[in-house]
C-alpha cells in the first residue's frame, strides 16, 4: 500500500534539488514524489513494497526514463526487504519480472534492473542489502550524469546566444532580449532523480546568467508539458510561455525558437530517437525552418541492441480514456475530471 504522509503546497518555494525519489536511511523508507498531483499539490508518498514501486510506475507516479530505471532499482530492494537470504534469492526473477513488465518503451527500466539483477547474481549473503546498495548507487549516479548533461548542453547554448548576438550586431539591430527555446514533454528534474536531462541543459544555462525563456508545448495526451514542466519551470525562477501543440511550427516560421531541446524514452545504436509523441512532428518542423534541434540523454537511455528505432522499439498503448477524457481544477478549486470526446468516441 502506497501512504501519502506530507503534503506540499505546489506554490511553496522549494529548493531547486527536491529530489524526485530519496531513500530515508534512518526509517527505512523510500519516498517518491507523486506527481499525478501536480501542478495542483505537490504530495510525498511512501513505496513500501515492490508492488507500490510497480503501482508508481503504471500509474505515472514517476514518469521519464531515468526516474523510472532507478524506482525500479529500489523496487527490487522493497520486494527483498527483510526476507532471510535464501527466501531473497528466491524472489530475485519474479520482483524483477514484475517491474519490467510496467512500461515498455523507457530502456531505461530494463537498464536498471539488468544492473541488479547482474550484482545480485554474485551474492549468496545480505541480498537486500546489496540490492539497496546497487539503488543508492543508480540513483547517486543519475544525479551526477544529469549534471554533467546539464552542463554539455549549456555550453552549447550559450554558443548559440552568442552567435545571436553577433548576427544582431553585424545586420545593425538590436542586442536580442534572449534565446527562445522550445521543449515538449517534461524532461525535467521530475523525469530524474534531479537536474533532468533537456532541462538540466536550461538549468545550467541559466546559471551562466543565459538570458532565456522557454515554449513550452502542453503535450497532450497527459499534458505534462503544461502541468509538470510549467510547474517546475516556475519553482527554479525560469520565464516561459505554455503554448498549445501545434504551435510549435508557427513559431518557429516567425524567428521566435532559436533551438529546440527534448529528452528520450528510449535511443537506438544508430540514433534513432523515442520520446514523447509528436517530437518527431517538432523536429521535422525544426529542420524545414532551419533551427538546431537537440536531445539530451544519458547512456542509459540508449539501446545498444537495437538498430531501427521505427521497427524495433517497443511503443506503449495506453487507456483511451487518457485521450477522451482531462483533469484539472474546477471553478471551486477542486480537482476535477471532465469527458472531452462523445460517449463512443474511438480512440
Amino acid at each position: 500500500m502506497i501512504e501519502s504522509f506530507s503534503g506540499i503546497p505546489a506554490g511553496a518555494n522549494q529548493s531547486p534539488h527536491t529530489l524526485t525519489i530519496r531513500f530515508d536511511a534512518e526509517v527505512d523508507r523510500v519516498v517518491i514524489i507523486d506527481q499525478t498531483r501536480l501542478p495542483h499539490e505537490c504530495v510525498e508518498v511512501e513505496l513500501k513494497t515492490s508492488a507500490d514501486a510497480c503501482h508508481a510506475i503504471s500509474s505515472m507516479q514517476v514518469r521519464g526514463a531515468p526516474l523510472i530505471g532507478v524506482t525500479a532499482a529500489f523496487g527490487v530492494y522493497l520486494g527483498l526487504r527483510g526476507k532471510d537470504d535464501e527466501t531473497a534469492r528466491s524472489l530475485i526473477a519474479s520482483v524483477i519480472e514484475a517491474l519490467a513488465a510496467t512500461r515498455p518503451t523507457a530502456i531505461n527500466l530494463r537498464w536498471a534492473l539488468d544492473k541488479i539483477e547482474t550484482r545480485l547474481a554474485r551474492c549468496e549473503k545480505n541480498v537486500a542489502e546489496i540490492a539497496l546498495q546497487a539503488a543508492l548507487e543508480l540513483h547517486a549516479e543519475d544525479i551526477n550524469a544529469c549534471s554533467m548533461l546539464g552542463e554539455y548542453g549549456a555550453q552549447r547554448l550559450q554558443e548559440i546566444w552568442e552567435a545571436k548576438g553577433e548576427r544582431a550586431a553585424e545586420a545593425g539591430l538590436p542586442a536580442p532580449e534572449n534565446l527562445n527555446i522550445l521543449t515538449h514533454c517534461n524532461a525535467g528534474a521530475l523525469a530524474t532523480v534531479d537536474w533532468g536531462t533537456a532541462l538540466a541543459v536550461i538549468y545550467k544555462a541559466q546559471a551562466r546568467a543565459i538570458p532565456l525563456h522557454v515554449w513550452v508545448d502542453e503535450t497532450r495526451p497527459r499534458n505534462q508539458g503544461a502541468s509538470l514542466t510549467c510547474w517546475e519551470l516556475g519553482q527554479r525562477g525560469v520565464p516561459h510561455t505554455l503554448i498549445v501543440d501545434n504551435a510549435g511550427g508557427h513559431l518557429m516560421q516567425h524567428g521566435l525558437v532559436d533551438c529546440c531541446v527534448v529528452g528520450s524514452d528510449r535511443t537506438t545504436l544508430l540514433g534513432d530517437v523515442c520520446n514523447k509523441i509528436g517530437t518527431y512532428l517538432k523536429a521535422l518542423a525544426a529542420a524545414d525552418n532551419g533551427i538546431p534541434f537537440y536531445v539530451a540523454l544519458p547512456v542509459s537511455s540508449i539501446d545498444f541492441s537495437l538498430r531501427e528505432g521505427l521497427t524495433e522499439i517497443p511503443i506503449e498503448e495506453r487507456a483511451a480514456e487518457e485521450v477522451s477524457h482531462i483533469s484539472g481544477l474546477d471553478d471551486e478549486g477542486r480537482v476535477s475530471r471532465v469527458q472531452l470526446a462523445p460517449t463512443g468516441t474511438a480512440v
